[in-house]
C-alpha cells in the first residue's frame, strides 16, 4: 500500500514544443530497474522520458464548429417558430383552450295581412363535427368517424363529404345530422362525452304553417314563402364574410327576396373548452340580435279559398295547371297569389329524400314553378282593353269609330279569322271588347286597306307601358319579363322577315306575344284605378321584435299620367259591358258591379288553349282585381269565369 502510494506521486507532466505530453519520472531510480525487468526480462535501464498519445486538435476545432453550428441552426428554427410564427402557432395553442362560437341569430317571422303566423321556429337537436378536434393521425381519425357513423345512422362516406372540403385545423361545427329526435339526442349526448370533436347542440328548424286554421294545407304558401336550405360551397365562398358552414339561407321564394331582414345579427361568444373541445365555460359574450319579422299584405283566408275554387274548376274541367292573383288596385297589394300545383316547403326543411326530390323534379306538372310570375303564356284576348288604349289614344279611332265585323279579313291569299262564322255586324271599341270581336282589332293592329293601323312598334310600345314584356320587380325572386315581338326582335332573333299576319297575330294577343299572369293582373289594375301602374308587392310591414319598430312598405308608383282619364274610362265601360251582355254575362248576377275580358289564348295546334279572365270589381270604386288562368282551360269564359266569378262572390260575402 505504501509502495503504490509512492508511485502515483513519482511522476510530472510536462508540455513539449510539438504539443505532446511528455511524462517524467522523478527519483527513486527503482522504478526504472522494476519497469526494466519486467518488460524484458533483464535490469538494462530504460530512458526516463517517452511520448504519450496525442490530441489532434484540428479535429477538436471541427467539433466545436459543427457543435456551434447546430446550435445556430436550433436558434434559428426557435426564432422562426416563436417570433416569425409565433402569432400563428400561438393562436392555434390558444383555438386548442378557448374557441370563439358564433350565437345564431333567431329568423324572424312572418304573418299574414291580420297577423296568422305563417312560419315558426322550432327546436332541433343537430349532430356536429369540428374537425380541428378530431385526431391528427389519419388511422385513430377514421377511427373516431366510423364510430361517428355508427351512432347517427350515418355512413362513414357520408360524414367525410360533410367534413372534407375544410382544412383540418377547421375550429367550427359542422352539421352532420339535422332533426334528431330527442330519444336519439340522448343516446348520442351520452356516447360521443369522450369522442373529441363531437357537439350535440339544440338550433332552430324552420316549420311552415300551411295549415293554421283547418286540417287542409295551403299548399300555394310554398311558392310565396319559399324555403330555407343550408349554404352551399358555392354560396359559402361567395358569402364567406357574412355566413359561415353552419348557416342557413333562403332558398326560394321571400325567404329569399327578404333574406337580409329575416336573418338578423349573430353573436359571438368565448369559451374555454377541455381537450375534446367540449364547452367548459363561458368568457365573454356578445349578444345576437333576432331578424325583422315580415307582415304581409296576402290573406291567409283569402289564399286558402283561392286555392281551394281553383283546386275545385281543375278536378272539375279535368285540368291540372293554373294561377290565381287577387290584388289592391290602388297600391299594388298582393291579397292573394296562388299557383297550382304547389309543394310542402315543409319536405326541404325536414329532410327530403332524393325519391321524393326526383318525384317533384321529374312531376311534368312542374310543382315547384311559381306559374304566377315565371310562367309565360300568350295573352289571348286579354290584350284587348290595351290595343283599345293604343288606338284611343293615338286618335286613329274615337269612342264612335265603328266597323263591320262579317268573319274575318282578306289580306291576299291569307284569311284572319274571328271567333263567330258571319262576324258580329257594325263592331264599335266597347262592343269589340265586350265580345272580343278580332276583326276590330285586326284593323285597329295592323291597318286594312285604306285604314291605318298602329303597326307592331306602337302596339309593344302600349303593352310596356301597360307592364307587359317587362318585369314588374315584384319582390319574389324569378320573376320572367314575358315578351313584345317587333320587326327588329324577329330579325335579330330568327332572322327572318315580319310579315302583316304578325302584326295581325300580335293585335288579339297571339303570335309570339308572351305575358305572366302578375302582368295581366297589374294591367288591369291601372283600368280600375285610372290610369296608373303599380309594382306589385307582398310585404306590408317590417316589424323589429326587440324594439315593435314598424317600418311600412309604401305603394310604389312604375308609372303614372300615360293613358288619358278618357281613354280609361272609354275603355273601362267596354270591359263593364263584357259581363253586362258580352262573354262575361255569367258574372252579371254576383252582388257586386264587376269589369273583365275573357281570353281564349292558342298556342299550340296538337293542345287546347289557355283559358283566361280578368277584371276588377266595384266597378265604379274597385277593391279588388281578379285573374285567373287555367293552362289548356279551352275557353276563357267558362272555366276561368267561372272560377273568377266564385273568388268575387266569397270576397265580398265573407269579408
Amino acid at each position: 500500500m505504501h509502495r503504490r502510494s509512492n508511485i502515483k506521486n513519482d511522476f510530472s507532466f510536462e508540455k513539449t514544443k510539438s504539443n505532446s505530453i511528455k511524462l517524467i519520472r522523478e527519483e527513486p531510480d527503482w522504478f526504472d530497474d522494476m519497469l526494466s525487468h519486467s518488460l524484458t526480462g533483464n535490469k538494462t535501464r530504460i530512458n526516463k522520458e517517452f511520448l504519450s498519445p496525442a490530441i489532434d486538435f484540428y479535429r477538436l476545432k471541427m467539433c466545436l464548429f459543427v457543435v456551434l453550428a447546430g446550435f445556430l441552426i436550433l436558434s434559428s428554427k426557435m426564432f422562426y417558430l416563436q417570433v416569425v410564427k409565433g402569432d400563428y402557432y400561438r393562436a392555434i395553442a390558444e383555438e386548442n383552450r378557448i374557441r370563439v362560437q358564433t350565437t345564431k341569430a333567431s329568423r324572424g317571422l312572418i304573418y299574414d295581412r291580420n297577423n296568422i303566423p305563417l312560419v315558426q321556429n322550432s327546436p332541433n337537436f343537430v349532430y356536429s363535427i369540428v374537425p380541428g378536434d378530431l385526431p391528427k393521425e389519419k388511422s385513430k381519425r377514421e377511427e373516431i368517424i366510423n364510430k361517428i357513423a355508427g351512432l347517427s345512422n350515418l355512413s362513414a362516406e357520408a360524414i367525410h363529404e360533410a367534413i372534407d372540403p375544410y382544412p383540418l385545423l377547421y375550429y367550427q361545427p359542422i352539421i352532420i345530422k339535422e332533426n334528431v329526435t330527442q330519444e336519439e339526442a340522448i343516446k348520442l349526448k351520452i356516447a360521443s362525452i369522450d369522442l373529441a370533436g363531437i357537439i350535440l347542440e339544440i338550433d332552430t328548424r324552420r316549420d311552415y304553417l300551411n295549415k293554421p286554421t283547418d286540417a287542409t294545407k295551403v299548399l300555394s304558401l310554398s311558392h310565396v314563402l319559399g324555403y330555407v336550405g343550408k349554404i352551399s360551397k358555392e354560396e359559402l365562398d361567395k358569402k364567406s364574410d357574412e355566413y359561415e358552414a353552419n348557416d342557413y339561407l333562403g332558398k326560394s321564394g321571400l325567404e329569399l327576396s327578404w333574406e337580409d331582414a329575416l336573418r338578423g345579427s349573430d353573436g359571438k361568444k368565448q369559451i374555454e373548452v377541455d381537450a375534446f373541445g367540449k364547452e367548459k365555460r363561458i368568457i365573454t359574450e356578445e349578444i345576437s340580435h333576432p331578424g325583422k319579422n315580415l307582415i304581409l299584405s296576402l290573406d291567409f283566408n283569402l289564399q286558402k279559398k283561392c286555392e281551394d275554387v281553383l283546386n275545385s274548376y281543375l278536378k272539375k274541367f279535368n285540368k291540372k295547371r293554373g294561377s290565381v292573383i287577387v290584388m289592391n288596385p290602388n297600391n299594388g297589394e298582393i291579397l292573394s297569389l296562388v299557383s297550382l300545383p304547389a309543394f310542402d316547403n315543409n319536405l326541404f326543411t325536414k329532410g327530403l329524400s332524393n325519391k321524393e326530390y326526383q318525384n317533384l323534379i321529374g312531376n311534368l306538372d312542374q310543382p315547384l314553378f311559381n306559374r304566377s310570375i315565371k310562367g309565360e303564356y300568350p295573352s289571348g284576348s286579354t290584350i284587348k282593353p290595351i290595343m283599345a288604349s293604343a288606338a284611343l289614344e293615338e286618335k286613329i279611332i274615337t269612342e264612335k269609330t265603328a266597323f263591320w265585323s262579317t268573319g274575318g279579313i282578306w289580306y291576299n291569299q291569307w284569311f284572319f279569322p274571328d271567333w263567330r262564322a258571319g262576324g258580329h255586324g257594325l263592331t264599335d271599341v266597347k262592343k269589340a271588347i265586350a265580345e272580343s270581336i278580332n276583326t276590330f282589332f285586326y284593323i285597329i293592329g295592323g291597318g286594312y286597306k285604306d285604314f291605318i293601323g298602329l303597326g307592331p312598334n306602337k302596339i309593344a310600345e302600349y303593352a310596356r307601358l301597360f307592364g307587359l314584356g317587362e318585369k314588374l320587380d315584384i319582390d319574389l325572386p324569378g320573376e320572367s319579363s314575358g315578351l313584345m315581338p317587333t320587326p327588329e326582335w324577329k330579325e335579330e332573333t330568327r332572322n327572318q322577315a315580319w310579315y302583316i299576319g304578325d302584326t295581325y297575330h300580335m293585335s288579339i294577343g297571339q303570335g309570339d306575344v308572351l305575358v305572366t299572369p302578375l302582368q295581366m293582373a297589374a294591367s288591369t289594375a291601372v283600368f280600375a284605378n285610372r290610369g296608373i301602374l303599380y309594382k306589385p308587392h307582398l310585404v306590408k310591414e317590417i316589424v323589429d321584435p326587440e324594439t315593435g319598430k314598424k317600418e311600412e312598405i309604401g305603394s310604389t308608383t312604375i308609372r303614372s299620367n300615360f293613358i288619358s282619364s278618357l281613354t280609361i274610362n272609354i275603355v273601362s265601360r267596354g270591359m263593364r259591358q263584357t259581363v253586362t251582355s258580352g262573354s262575361g254575362r255569367s258574372l252579371l248576377d254576383l252582388p257586386v258591379a264587376v269589369a273583365g275580358k275573357t281570353g281564349t289564348a292558342q298556342w299550340r295546334t296538337d293542345k287546347p288553349p289557355h283559358a283566361w279572365f280578368i277584371g276588377f270589381a266595384p266597378f265604379e270604386k274597385p277593391e279588388i282585381v281578379v285573374m285567373v288562368m287555367v293552362e289548356e282551360g279551352i275557353e276563357g269564359s267558362v272555366i276561368a269565369t267561372q272560377a273568377a266569378k266564385e273568388i268575387f262572390y266569397l270576397y265580398f260575402t265573407t269579408k
